[in-house]
């Protein structure tokens, strides 16, 4: 297990950084599995590959963030902004994303089978060959095979 310190925060799985500031940080590949990232300020974070698996980031502040082939699976990500984030081929499946601000965000290729979506903000965002199931949730009104989601089980 690597733990490394960034910005006088120790990073490393089930690390406690709720509303650190780690805005811009280079965490590329970071281990955070179980983290506790609520209210965290990570906008225009790099975390391409990182693992975020069962990490808490409610409320937490990712917008412009590279989330690229991260693992979130099962994070809670209730209330967070992802304002044009970058989320192609991050595995979301059964990630809790209630009341997220998505606007702009790119999630091509990205795996949302069992993911929670009620309630988030999908205005602009890129879901071309997201993959999704009939267990993902998404906002009421919301057509995901118009906007290029692949239903697989």
């Amino acid at each position: 297990v690597v733990v490394v310190e960034v910005n006088g925060y120790t990073i490393g799985p089930g690390a406690d950084l709720r509303g650190a500031d780690l805005s811009g940080a280079d965490l590329h590949g970071a281990s955070l599995y179980g983290a506790d990232l609520s209210g965290a300020d990570l906008h225009e974070a790099s975390l391409p590959g990182a693992n975020l698996d069962f990490a808490g980031l409610h409320g937490a502040n990712l917008s412009g963030t590279n989330l690229s082939g991260a693992g979130l699976h099962e994070a809670n990500l209730a209330g967070a902004n992802l304002t044009d984030a970058i989320l192609s081929g991050a595995w979301l499946w059964e990630a809790n994303l209630t009341e997220v601000n998505l606007s702009g965000a790119t999630l091509n290729g990205a795996d949302l089978r069992m993911a929670n979506l009620a309630r988030v903000d999908l205005r602009g965002t890129n879901l071309k060959g997201a993959t999704a199931n009939e267990d993902t949730v998404w906002p009421d009104g919301f057509d995901p095979v118009a906007a290029g989601v692949i239903f697989q089980d």
